[in-house]
């Protein structure tokens, strides 16, 4: 495709570093409807923290790169990515609106010989079944006749800083044989680790799909061994140390499990399976257990309170981060929260410090106050380890304590001698 012009809808934590990365080397737009977050970004500053202010001002001024959320300004590109949340609703139904609305905007400005590539995380067979039709409805145009498509499965693990975009390898695929060389030409050329081109959109979508639930079943059973073992006294790190010893065992650790994949995308292809007559009982069972491990942290805190006679009702308590994962701002779907109300059920004093956090946003999406500076002289008794920012790793947490007071590690990172309890 001669003269390329790409617009990347959707300015995330996927869209904006792939928007980035390609205006280093063909003329850039990325187009998103919140026009606060078009603002903040013109202005030279990613909330997200994905793409360094030096990188996003780099590529505004000399590399032409334009945020916007004016339809007029993406009319002449000719190669869409769509860059949008596929989150679940209460149900943990997949929720399919914001990929549909997106497929509206390319719809209304696609043109015949233009190319449409969709990363959002699916169950196979939506790009096709689902999203082009829309695209095909409201431009009027027929799909693999006057316009063509991919699929490229976003890998962005937010936070990162050694696996970011351009070192990320990518699977590919198109509508056509055609088409798939492009698109794998075209992520290739950004790319320092190159692409893997799959052989049709579907088995893309389904690489993609897989990825995060073959993870979540693992921290699953990382999550059931700790259980077990926490009931038989044994300390479930020193288990996974000694079982690593063996040169083909993987080693994980318990955890929780939240953000906006590995915590939702399993839902995706459980409720594809179930549509086919497959119910997936290992996927199932995973999810299940992933989403009570802050609960589960909760009632081991508590019991660990009645152990040592610190009285339950009315604690101070401080929870150390409330994002999903260490040293990112992210909050999403994060099972913190989790631990909060559970502990939340017997006190009110409850603190939650996270200097990464956003305030605001953790308020009015959970209902949870936060702080981003550590109270002066504030005496707790039980202090959890909830996140691995940096940050708290340097903190004296023994000075943060009254007499007699609690210590858990829920991350597993904490020196042993310091600590209650640890997941």
């Amino acid at each position: 495709m001669k003269n390329l012009k790409i617009c990347v809808i959707g300015l995330g934590y996927v869209g904006l570093p792939l928007a980035r990365l390609f205006s280093t080397k063909y003329p850039t737009v990325g187009f998103d409807m919140n026009q606060k977050r078009v603002d903040g970004l013109m202005s030279g500053h990613d909330a997200t923290l994905e793409v360094s202010d030096e990188l996003l001002q780099d590529a505004i001024s000399n590399h032409g790169f334009v945020c916007t959320t004016d339809l007029e300004k993406i009319r002449d590109c000719n190669f869409y990515v769509v860059a949008v949340p596929t989150p679940v609703d209460e149900d943990n139904y997949p929720d399919l609106a914001p990929l549909r609305g997106a497929s509206e905007t390319v719809g209304k400005v696609i043109c015949k010989g233009d190319i449409v590539v969709y990363e959002s995380t699916v169950y196979p067979g939506v790009t096709e079944d689902e999203c082009l039709p829309v695209v095909e409805r409201v431009s009027g145009l027929k799909f693999n006749v006057d316009f063509f498509a991919g699929y490229s499965p976003e890998r962005i693990n937010p936070g990162d800083k050694e696996h970011t975009v351009e070192r990320i390898k990518k699977v590919t695929s198109g509508s056509t044989p055609e088409v798939a060389d492009l698109v794998d030409n075209v992520y290739n050329s950004v790319l320092i680790n190159g692409t893997h081109k799959a052989p049709s959109i579907k088995v893309a979508e389904a690489s993609k799909i897989i990825e995060n639930s073959q993870r979540d079943v693992n921290i699953a059973f990382m999550n059931e061994l700790a259980r077990v073992f926490n009931v038989m006294g044994i300390d479930t790190h020193d288990v996974i140390e000694a079982a690593a010893s063996k040169w083909n065992f993987i080693k994980l650790s318990p955890g929780l499990v939240g953000g906006h994949c590995i915590s939702v995308d399993p839902y995706y292809l459980i409720q594809k399976a179930q549509v086919y007559g497959v119910w997936p009982r290992i996927m199932m069972t995973a999810r299940r257990l992933n989403d009570t491990m802050g609960e589960y942290v909760g009632e081991q805190v508590i019991k660990l309170m009645n152990k040592k006679g610190v009285l339950v009702k009315d604690a101070n308590i401080l929870i150390l981060g409330i994002t999903f994962k260490e040293n990112c701002p992210d909050i999403r779907n994060t099972k913190v929260v989790d631990i909060y109300e559970s502990l939340s059920e017997y006190t009110s004093n409850i603190t939650v410090y996270d200097p990464w956090a956003n305030a605001a946003h953790v308020e009015e999406e959970y209902h949870v106050p936060i702080v981003n500076t550590l109270p002066d002289d504030k005496k707790y008794d039980v202090v959890i380890l909830a996140v691995a920012h940096k940050e708290f790793l340097a903190l004296d947490i023994k000075s943060l304590l009254n007499d007699n007071g609690i210590v858990y590690d829920v991350k597993g990172i904490l020196p042993r001698d310091i600590i209650d309890g640890r997941l």
